[in-house]
């Protein structure tokens, strides 16, 4: 979804910035884990079909995904780049065109060393605000 293309989401421990062919490379390596590819039902992916992913999924009207980010290392000192602070991703999926205020959300935390520190809740919580809001600004 091109709606969240140019928006950062900051909040106390994470960030959530847009899925950008940037982020395609950390994010393959994340999902040649076997754990990860069974706890989110996906099959492994090619890099060249997970930049294909990443492009489709900007495309479509009814996917809005960002890419979770450790805030602490995020904020920590300028230069440090995107990638290295990438913690794993956070989907609102609309599943019903005609009404946006129906959706899905999922929150993938890839990194071991990001799980049980609230990352998921606080993407969660981030992402029910800005889909709200979101449907706001279209009235």
């Amino acid at each position: 979804m091109r709606l969240n293309q140019n928006i950062l989401l900051l909040g106390k421990k994470v960030v959530l910035v847009p899925y950008t062919s940037l982020h395609v490379p950390r994010y393959h390596e994340w999902m040649k884990s076997e754990e990860l590819q069974r706890l989110t039902a996906s099959e492994p992916l090619t890099l060249e079909q997970e930049y294909a992913m990443q492009r489709s999924w900007r495309e479509d009207a009814d996917k809005c995904t960002f890419i979770v980010m450790d805030a602490e290392k995020w904020q920590a000192q300028p230069g440090t780049t995107e990638e290295s602070c990438m913690a794993g991703d956070v989907n609102l999926f609309l599943t019903d065109l005609g009404d946006p205020s129906l959706g899905e959300i999922e929150v993938m935390i890839a990194e071991p060393d990001c799980r049980g520190k609230g990352f998921g809740t606080e993407a969660v919580l981030m992402m029910m605000s800005y889909g709200g809001d979101a449907q706001t600004d279209d009235e």
